[in-house]
């Protein structure tokens, strides 16, 4: 098993410094040991205290770990004090570090003082990589960030003064980080999104650690640290604290545990629709599918549908394929639309569309909006169009609409899940048999 060290402070708060670390080292599937440097008493509101770590018992502290464990990589955080940085250095030979510069905490305060910075510089000259967010690239490089051009600029002068690999993380500005190697730069895409960031430099700096430590080059380890921290940013929960909200570790893990939920509850709808007999006269001439989104889903590979769609076989209804991810861009823009108004609307399938079927829909007490493909402008797509013209006005469980020339008309049932779509596609299937 893989093992990593953090050298950092403690965050009383859970969501920075080696708390994150820890998390995060666990989240990927290694083992973390740990070297407090500080302890702090913070929480997402701001740091209220710092107390700094005697150097001999820091010293300890490395001393216990090293010799008992087989540790190749390692990351460091606050480094409050010249002797604590210079005490690092002193092992950077027999360490690979990841050095995330801290020099503010997310509340903006001071961690570390002037005496300080002299002796972080000389550390980063020895280190494999270097993760400087915006505000400690200006601090480090001297050169006062605004755009790109200042990101380039500063990254690259940092390269001159020495730092081998530098990665400027760019949470503070467009949300695309850059790496500066002497291979040259590399930009790694991403945008500005919403959730809580508390931790997210340390998450990330943990993550890049874990990566490399993996054998992974150092663009692909910040494209895969980059994604871990911006799933974890997706998926913290802003309830926790009355400031900016820890990041959650565990969101990489819930998108993959999320991915095999959604499979599974698929695969069990369209095991009830095929096994039902009445189901095959719901099936409209271009087919049926059904499909279903995972949490915070983005874009069409985030949503599991039929392969080939359901069609009437001897009067059955059939499954061509199996269910998989980004299986139907039909169903996918249904659910992504809905999901963009009503983000628990996760699953949704077609059938045909009828007024016995309509009649059933109102029986059953949902809720129904339709929409005149007549009214629909040029240009767009009238999935999209459609579905979020009827739920900007209502939360509707059924979106239909009479067709146009060339067009079939159409029923579309939404729910929060796949089976549950499908109980309700069958109990329509039912009335309309009567």
């Amino acid at each position: 098993m893989l093992t990593l060290l953090t050298i950092a402070g403690s965050d009383s708060g859970g969501g920075a410094g080696i708390q994150a670390d820890l998390k995060t080292f666990a989240a990927l599937g290694a083992h973390g040991v740990s070297v407090i440097t500080a302890t702090t008493a913070q929480n997402t509101l701001g740091v209220k205290h710092v107390h700094h770590i005697p150097t001999e018992h820091v010293a300890a502290q490395l001393e216990a770990v090293l010799e008992d464990f087989d540790i190749r990589w390692a990351k460091t955080g606050m480094l409050p004090t010249e002797e604590c940085i210079e005490l690092v250095a002193r092992h950077a030979n027999e360490l690979q570090l990841v050095v995330d510069p801290v020099v503010y905490a997310q509340s903006g305060a001071r961690l570390i003082g002037n005496d300080a910075l002299k002796a972080l510089m000389e550390l980063l000259t020895r280190c494999a990589v270097a993760t400087p967010n915006i505000r400690e690239a200006e601090m480090l490089s001297g050169i006062r960030i605004r755009d790109e051009r200042d990101v380039l600029a500063a990254g690259n002068a940092l390269l001159d003064m020495g730092v081998p690999t530098v990665v400027i993380t760019g949470g503070h500005l467009s949300g695309s980080d850059y790496l500066f190697s002497p291979e040259g730069t590399h930009e790694i895409g991403g945008n500005l999104i919403e959730g809580g960031t508390h931790g997210s430099g340390c998450t990330y700096s943990a993550a890049l650690a874990f990566y490399l430590a993996s054998g992974l080059s150092m663009v692909d380890a910040c494209e895969r640290a980059k994604r871990f921290v911006v799933n974890a940013i997706r998926f913290s929960h802003s309830s926790l604290g009355g400031g900016t909200s820890p990041v959650n570790q565990m969101g990489e893990l819930r998108m993959t545990a999320e991915r095999y939920t959604v499979l599974s509850d698929v695969r069990r709808a369209v095991g009830m629709l095929t096994s039902h007999e009445g189901f095959a006269s719901l099936i409209p001439e271009v087919g049926s599918n059904i499909g279903m989104a995972i949490e915070l889903a983005e874009n069409e590979g985030d949503v599991a549908a039929v392969c080939g769609r359901i069609v009437r076989a001897r009067g059955l209804a059939r499954a061509c394929g199996d269910v998989e991810f980004g299986a139907s861009g039909h169903v996918a823009r249904m659910i992504l639309a809905a999901m963009k108004v009503y983000p628990d609307l996760r699953a949704a399938m077609n059938i045909r569309y009828s007024e016995p079927v309509l009649d059933a829909c109102m029986d059953m007490g949902l809720t129904m909006g339709s929409f005149s493909r007549k009214d629909e402008p040029e240009g767009v797509s009238t999935m999209e169009w459609g579905i979020t013209s009827v739920l900007s006005r209502m939360k509707a469980d059924v979106v239909y609409d009479g067709g146009d020339v060339g067009k079939e008309p159409m029923v579309r049932l939404f729910g929060r899940s796949a089976t549950e779509v499908a109980k309700r596609a069958l109990r329509i299937a039912q009335s309309v048999r009567r």
